[in-house]
């Protein structure tokens, strides 16, 4: 006779460590939000990107910045931005150097289709997406975590980076 995997069930889920529980729930919302996207033909990148770009064009390397990922990585999430028709490229006039990276009319519309889905989604999704107060304490939570970066191993982590319990 085999054995079934299933589900942790409430109690056994009570019993998780939170950065258990904060990992598995970041896993499972990223990958109902991931489906959603792809409907909508976007990725993560792609609709941070479009965010950006709701405050006016931007350069290429500005946009890099401000998502904290390399040049490279932003060509490419541009480059499928532009496939699709919701960014254009075009010559900065205050320098010939440099190419701006705007917005279009389709990307306008794909990302409010976005947002829409984000906040007003269906299950468990929607729900966590929608609260406000939830959605403040993972901004406290975050912050507080950028702020913490400094270098050292955090508290109960062994020394090859495991979890120490």
């Amino acid at each position: 006779m085999g054995t079934e995997e299933t589900s942790p069930g409430d109690g056994e889920l009570a019993s998780w460590p939170t950065g258990r529980l904060l990992a598995v729930a970041a896993r499972l919302v990223e990958q109902k939000w991931t489906s959603v996207l792809a409907g909508l033909g976007l990725t993560h990148a792609g609709l941070i990107v479009l965010h950006l770009l709701g405050e006016g064009p931007l350069a290429q390397r500005s946009l890099a910045r401000r998502c904290e990922v390399t040049d490279q990585t932003m060509s490419r999430t541009l480059d499928r931005l532009s496939r699709e028709g919701f960014v254009a490229r075009a010559p900065d006039p205050a320098d010939s150097r440099r190419r701006l990276v705007a917005i279009t009319a389709a990307g306008r519309e794909v990302h409010a289709r976005a947002i829409r889905a984000e906040r007003h989604g269906t299950g468990a999704f929607g729900a966590a997406v929608a609260n406000d107060q939830f959605r403040a304490q993972l901004v406290q939570l975050i912050s507080g975590l950028r702020e913490d970066r400094s270098g050292a191993p955090p508290a109960g982590r062994d020394e090859r980076g495991g979890a120490g319990y």
